[in-house]
């Protein structure tokens, strides 16, 4: 199992790597450029870097998935992708992705694309918060117990 992260926007990148480094389980940073950073990272974490084009690190992170790994992201698309390829996939507030939750989550995404679209305004996400960071950590150890 490798653990990979989608790390433009992931909040939740100390915790995973604390935890994978607790089981020595391989993990790998997907991000832009942009995010370009020269700190040392801990044995068995590494980036790799992608272009800034809008779905450059989905596309890199469906290239270096395999089944049985783990993906930690926000992107519901992405999401979708890594499903059918064996990947458990989960959510930096908490939750796992699957087939129950996917359709849901893709809808609601594509209704308030429509209403942006239209010019009306959506709510943004809810602030992250240390019950949000708590709740992943429970869930995160828990699939890392699974294997």
């Amino acid at each position: 199992m490798n653990i990979l992260i989608d790390g433009d926007a992931c909040p939740v990148k100390d915790i995973i790597i604390e935890e994978a480094g607790k089981r020595d389980i391989p993990v790998t940073i997907v991000t832009s450029f942009a995010h370009f950073s020269n700190a040392p990272l801990p044995l068995g974490v590494r980036t790799v870097y992608v272009d800034s084009g809008a779905d450059a690190a989905d596309f890199k992170i469906i290239q270096l998935a395999h089944r049985g790994d783990l993906l930690v992201t926000q992107d519901y698309g992405l999401a979708s992708l890594a499903l059918p390829k064996g990947l458990t996939v989960l959510h930096h507030k908490g939750f796992a992705y699957d087939n129950s939750n996917m359709e849901r989550l893709l809808e609601d995404r594509y209704m308030s694309a429509m209403v942006r679209k239209s010019g009306k305004r959506t709510k943004g996400p809810k602030p992250f918060t240390d019950a949000d960071r708590h709740k992943f950590r429970k869930l995160l150890i828990s699939k890392l117990q699974e294997d």
